[in-house]
């Protein structure tokens, strides 16, 4: 409620600010309105002007080739009643002469043929033909010789067909223009019905071309035919660009079947692939068609021109209309944003201050947290120093207390690492992990963070890959969770362990391609809600009771895998368990030798009759931590010398001051801190040896990459048993 009332809006009156038209959704609405109106009626006017003007232009075509079919027809008639009437005057003039008779007077015919053929415009040649289809006298041959249309299966066909009945030969295609011609046949019978031949007078194609063209005149877009009623083309105008062979035209052809003497269709011509609209009729009596046509596309392409300026006069204005729409809305939007946001800037500055008051004060607890655990480290080293001390002189009678004293002290250890994970500034001690041989050795750790009732898997293959982290880190994380799931699943369940290896391409949030191993840590609990979940990860955020959480588990958890160059995720489900994935990146082989130069090598602990005289300057502010580490360094029989500020040890070493041994923290004091110090001793005496302490991890990487050994506060006295007996053999 009070989080509700710091981020509400105050009333405009009390802050005396205009306050802009709030009904902005009505005037949206009617501005939708008009535009849909005004894009609507347009458009279904032209539609429906355009469909009825498309269908009027359709109409009109067809009614046009139509009269141009019924002018073909009437020419086509009046050429083959004439030519009717030469073969009946022929007919009469061969009277029942049969083969042989006619070739006796093969002359006196072919003189009667030629003047016929001459009176006829229209008429090319006349052949009369025998019983055998062989020539027996030419209007344009004489003698004719041994000439024979015997083999052609319209001839024979003639023999059965009635009396002085017509028909239509295929035409001619001669290599000469002057003799392209199609014939027309009539059969010749005596007085007794016997067979004597044939009659054919060639009709030239031109004659009809001619017609056509002067027919056509006026719109060269469209076509005139004749063909036969098999669907032989016999003339055509124009003459297709890509000329084909005749052929029978299918939807032709079943037009007529439906329709003998006349009829419209609309399909693809065969003889050039355009789409048309067609008009065919009968001519006359005779078994020939006429045909005229227009391409589809030309009538579309003529009612577009026409209606196209229609629509684009009427659209012009609606287009206008349109834009002034489009820009009040815009306006409109332009307006309702502005006053969203003087709505939204109160809430927005209350909630900006309130996130910049949380950074502070995470940055402050942050910064509180590591102070506290540096200054923690350092009792804690005064502390270790000194019971070491005493299992020196042998405990003198508190051996119980100070082993008492040890073991709080290592609990006291692992809450300054975990304050320190949790501020990122833990020093990381790295190392190569083979997960699969890891996770079975920390096995029994985890569960025992587990109880008896929580079933306790882990699934790794064979082939994950190594990771380079720091295992103290990790184990606190992978115990952290089983701590989490342990109470999220207080009647029981499973906690399992996943392992898998993945491989990014891109960039995914923080992390960057390359290869990655995640560890998936899922719980069969009671899942979280998103608000949680959302907050999972932030520093002493919890959700259990009192005094059962401190919110910094799942803090270490990201911080451990941020710090190795890696995230977490979680996902999370209220009543079905909760998962949360460690994505660590896989080891190399350049952090492999880095960790093997920066790390101390165990040897055997030595006594203090063992060791090796030499002199060591310790370099440290803390003057309590200095003089607990020079009585255990006096115990090993070394002589130290303290400084408080790596300033005085510089200038210490500038007089010519010799030690075998330089021993100095990193966070100081003055101009030069601990790297600074060894970065300057390695360039000047690059042969004297230096070790760095820290309990503080700010500038980690930059030690590491001075090539000096480092030791992480508090450390065991082992590890600097282990340093100075890698100084020894320098000295002797």
């Amino acid at each position: 409620m009070i989080a509700h009332q710091e981020t509400s809006v105050p009333d405009s009156t009390a802050l005396d600010i205009p306050v802009p038209p709030r009904d902005f959704g009505v005037t949206r609405r009617m501005l939708l309105a008009v535009l849909a109106a005004s894009i609507i009626t347009p458009l279904l006017f032209l539609a429906t002007y355009g469909y009825f003007g498309f269908q009027t232009r359709i109409a009109d075509s067809t009614e046009g080739i139509d009269r141009l079919s019924r002018v073909a027809e009437e020419q086509a008639v009046k050429v083959l009643d004439v030519n009717q009437e030469v073969s009946l005057r022929i007919m009469a003039f061969l009277g029942d002469d049969g083969d042989v008779p006619l070739r006796a007077r093969q002359q006196s015919v072919h003189r009667f043929l030629r003047q016929t053929a001459e009176r006829v415009p229209s008429v090319f040649s006349i052949a009369v033909f025998g019983r055998k289809g062989n020539l027996l006298a030419s209007s344009s041959t004489y003698p004719v010789g041994l000439q024979s249309i015997g083999d052609r299966s319209d001839i024979w066909s003639a023999r059965h067909a009635a009396s002085a009945a017509v028909g239509m030969l295929r035409p001619e295609q001669i290599s000469d223009p002057a003799r392209d011609v199609f014939d027309v046949t009539f059969p010749r019978y005596d007085s007794s019905g016997q067979y004597l031949g044939v009659l054919a007078i060639s009709l030239r194609r031109d004659y009809f071309s001619s017609f056509y063209d002067r027919l056509t005149a006026h719109d060269r877009a469209l076509t005139v035919g004749l063909f036969r009623s098999d669907g032989t083309t016999l003339v055509r105008f124009p003459e297709p660009k890509a000329r084909r062979a005749p052929t029978s035209s299918q939807p032709l052809l079943e037009a007529i079947q439906a329709n003998r003497q006349s009829g419209r269709l609309k399909g693809f011509s065969t003889l050039d692939g355009v789409e048309k609209l067609l008009v065919y009729r009968e001519v006359g009596s005779y078994p020939l068609y006429v045909t005229s046509g227009i391409p589809v596309s030309t009538v579309t392409y003529r009612w577009l021109r026409h209606d196209g300026l229609i629509a684009i006069a009427t659209l012009v204005p609606c287009v206008g209309i349109w834009f002034l729409v489009v820009f009040s809305l815009s306006r409109l939007k332009r307006e309702r944003t502005a006053w969203d946001r003087w709505k939204a800037e109160f809430g927005m500055r209350v909630s900006a201050e309130a996130t910049s008051r949380q950074m502070k004060r995470m940055g402050a607890l942050g910064n509180l947290v590591a102070n506290v655990a540096h200054d923690f480290n350092n009792l804690l080293m005064v502390v270790k120093a000194n019971m070491e001390l005493a299992r020196r002189k042998h405990f003198n009678g508190l051996e119980k207390e100070v082993i008492a004293v040890e073991r709080a002290s290592a609990s006291a250890e692992v809450l300054a690492r975990r304050l320190l994970s949790v501020a990122r500034k833990q020093p990381l001690r790295e190392e190569f992990v083979d997960v699969k041989d890891w996770l079975e050795r920390e096995a029994s750790l985890i569960q025992m963070s587990l109880n008896e009732r929580i079933r306790f898997h882990i699934r790794s293959s064979d082939e994950i890959w190594p990771i380079y982290v720091d295992q103290t880190e990790l184990q606190s994380a992978l115990i952290n969770l089983a701590v989490n799931a342990r109470d999220a699943m207080p009647g029981g369940g499973d906690f399992t362990i996943r392992t898998r290896n993945i491989t990014l391409d891109t960039s995914k949030g923080s992390l960057k391609p390359g290869d990655y191993v995640v560890i998936a840590c899922s719980d069969t609990g009671v899942g979280m809600p998103a608000s949680v979940m959302q907050r999972a990860f932030e520093p002493l955020f919890t959700t259990k009771a009192a005094n059962a959480g401190t919110g910094l588990g799942l803090a270490q958890v990201i911080a451990m895998c941020e710090q190795a160059r890696g995230t977490a995720r979680i996902e999370s489900e209220e009543g079905k368990g909760t998962t949360v994935s460690l994505i660590l990146p896989r080891g190399s082989g350049q952090a492999e030798a880095k960790a093997k130069a920066t790390t101390v090598s165990p040897s055997p602990p030595v006594t203090v009759t063992e060791a090796t005289k030499g002199s060591i300057l310790l370099v440290e502010d803390n003057e309590e931590v200095a003089a607990g580490l020079s009585a255990v360094l006096e115990v090993f029989g070394w002589q130290s010398r303290h400084e408080l500020t790596g300033d005085a040890a510089l200038g210490l070493l500038e007089d010519g001051a010799k030690f075998h041994l330089i021993l100095s923290d990193i966070q100081m004091p003055g101009l030069n801190n601990g790297i600074d110090v060894a970065e300057k001793v390695r360039r000047k005496w690059p042969k004297q040896a230096i070790a760095l302490m820290t309990g503080y991890a700010d500038e980690f990487e930059r030690a590491k990459n001075a090539g000096v050994t480092i030791l992480s506060k508090p450390f065991n006295i082992d590890d600097l048993q282990a340093l100075l007996q890698s100084v020894a053999p320098a000295i002797r």
